[in-house]
């Protein structure tokens, strides 16, 4: 793979990675072989850290709907999630999540592409718009996070935030 070696997947993370992982279907009917795990996952973080939109994608990282492809697979599967309340748990038991205060924000984007979390935009023009919910502890650590329509009322995005799964120790 022609990725810089900032971008690579260290060992450590993916060996926490790989056992999230849904297994493979097997294939009796041959066909193209599916794209190695690890390869798909660096794409993925790739995406990730420089922002770039999933059909910009360099083919030396891996071809963009391939790619695309498997992030909803694994997001559908829980990975990205079961992923994220891990490192969860491991900085509570390294440094501590504050959880004395916390901090709840939230804003509105864009969504012309659609999808289901999007609603008419009250501030845009009725344009395509999600509302994002973030709650934070005392440090600014992310602990919860829901999307939904640009149109959903604070109150009800708030409450769907504070009762979102946090962390399952």
């Amino acid at each position: 793979m022609d990725l810089e070696d900032s971008f690579s997947l260290p060992d450590e993370l993916w060996k926490r990675i790989e056992p999230l992982l849904p297994k493979d279907k097997p294939q009796p009917q041959g066909g193209r072989p599916r794209m190695v795990a690890r390869r798909a996952m660096t794409a993925i973080f790739y995406i990730l850290r420089t922002g770039c939109q999933w059909k910009a994608l360099p083919r030396s990282v891996g071809a963009p709907s391939t790619v695309y492809d498997r992030f909803r697979e694994w997001q559908q599967a829980g990975v990205f999630e079961t992923l994220w309340q891990q490192g969860l748990c491991q900085y509570d038991r390294k440094r501590g999540i504050e959880w004395k205060w916390q901090s709840v924000d939230g804003c509105m984007t864009k969504a012309p592409l659609g999808g289901q979390a999007v609603g008419p935009n009250p501030t845009d023009r009725a344009k395509s718009g999600t509302k994002r919910s973030l709650l934070t502890d005392g440090a600014g650590i992310p602990l919860a996070v829901t999307v939904d329509g640009a149109n959903r009322h604070d109150k009800k995005l708030l409450e769907d935030t504070l009762n979102a799964p946090i962390l399952t120790i």
